[in-house]
């Protein structure tokens, strides 16, 4: 990896993670919690989306039609959410397996609670 200049050893080598947390910034393993937050936001919006379809529009948007809508959202957004909490700490001793957990499950429990008691 070539590396502007003012980084790295002066005899070649390699980029050490000390000289690429200085060319970045901040280290993307330390961003779980902001990461995890902008999952949960999204979610929000999900529902707030949908929301607007079970009380605002429901001539236009069956109410069936909004849970399936927002069921399928939730996995697509639990996906991506996955993958990228695994692919930052990929190489990292960092685990956030917990708050994973805890998160997946939380809106999992939440998806299936407002599908079953909002908009019918």
């Amino acid at each position: 990896m070539t590396l502007p200049k003012g980084f790295g050893s002066a005899g070649g080598g390699g980029a050490g993670s000390a000289d690429v947390e200085r060319m970045i910034g901040r280290r993307v393993e330390n961003m779980t919690g902001m990461i995890t937050a902008s999952y949960i936001a999204a979610w929000l919006a999900t529902f707030g989306g949908t929301a607007a379809g079970y009380f605002f529009y429901p001539w236009a948007y069956p109410t069936p039609s909004g849970h399936y809508a927002f069921i399928v959202l939730t996995i697509v957004e639990a996906i991506g959410y996955l993958f990228c909490i695994k692919v930052t700490e990929e190489g990292s001793r960092k685990r956030s397996n917990g708050v994973l957990a805890a998160t997946l499950g939380g809106t999992a429990v939440g998806t299936v609670l407002i599908s079953l008691f909002v908009g019918w």
